[in-house]
């Protein structure tokens, strides 16, 4: 395995910091990627799962039904449903410690891993060894093929500062799918009242990008409610989010949010950008 890569210092530079915001840009990441005609997710698993007509009105049928439960419920169900083929990508936001919480006393045996694009922050590399020693899980880092330093010495300097899409595609998105090859579910963290591009994502669904079955068991929780689990269960959560950021990505592309902001207004500001792909 690859050595962590060493986060910058907490601050973001200059660029992001609202004094001297980056240009409007908007850039285009490939719509397909190249490895797209293999196999992927659970069509490659074994054995596999495909989206025909049947699995996908079953899939619907669940999300439906599961939209009363909650959380720990939507969470056992998944692991009765698709352990051990079930695993759970995390950024170790507030959202996914609240799920990891969960996990824990639900299904600690359930893999989890998280992107390590080499930009995040040090706060949210040191909550994986918080995790370890709170509930004994080792989330897994997945590391892009090129080192920061190797990625930005073949591309002429940091592709964040022009082209933030490619800079996710390339150490996000590919990351993703080699990690979910094989998987045939997925937990994610995102809540429906987030931003308007997760206002409806369903609780059960087929992840058209990543070909497997995608489960979101807070999507119908408020913020509210996530950090109302974490005061009562002290569950260990990334310090930057007392400072103004209440949505952290990687630190070049985070800053911290002005009164009145929406909830990811902080990430990449100055672009038109909202998500890093995984979830649009």
């Amino acid at each position: 395995m690859k050595p962590v890569s060493t986060a910058e210092p907490s601050v973001a530079p200059e660029p992001h910091t609202g004094a001297k915001p980056l240009p409007v840009v908007t850039d285009t990441a490939p719509d397909r990627m190249p490895e797209e005609d293999e196999l992927q997710g659970a069509l490659a698993a074994d054995p596999p799962l495909a989206p025909t007509e049947e699995f996908l009105a079953e899939l619907a049928d669940h999300s439906q039904r599961l939209e009363s439960a909650s959380p720990q419920e939507i969470l056992a169900w998944a692991v009765e449903r698709f352990a051990p083929k079930f695993s759970m990508a995390t950024a170790f936001g507030p959202e996914g410690m609240t799920i990891i919480h969960m996990l824990s006393e639900i299904a600690p045996e359930t893999p989890i891993f998280n992107l390590e694009t080499g930009y995040q922050f040090k706060e949210t590399l040191a909550l994986r060894e918080s995790v370890k020693e709170r509930y004994g899980i080792e989330v897994e880092f997945k590391y892009p093929a090129q080192t920061v330093q190797e990625y930005e010495a073949a591309n002429g300097g940091p592709v964040y500062k022009t082209e933030p899409n490619r800079c996710c595609f390339d150490r996000k998105l590919r990351v993703l799918k080699e990690a979910a090859r094989g998987l045939h579910a997925w937990a994610s963290a995102i809540r429906r009242d987030q931003s308007p591009d997760r206002a409806k994502a369903p609780i059960v669904g087929w992840d058209k990008k990543f070909q497997l079955v995608k489960i979101s068991p807070l999507a119908n929780w408020t913020k509210k409610e996530v950090w109302s689990l974490i005061s009562k269960h002290d569950i260990p959560y990334n310090p930057l989010h007392d400072q103004g950021y209440p949505s952290v990505g990687c630190w070049p592309c985070t800053r911290a949010n002005l009164l009145g902001e929406d909830e990811r207004a902080g990430r990449w500001s100055g672009f038109q950008k909202t998500e890093c792909g995984l979830h649009d």
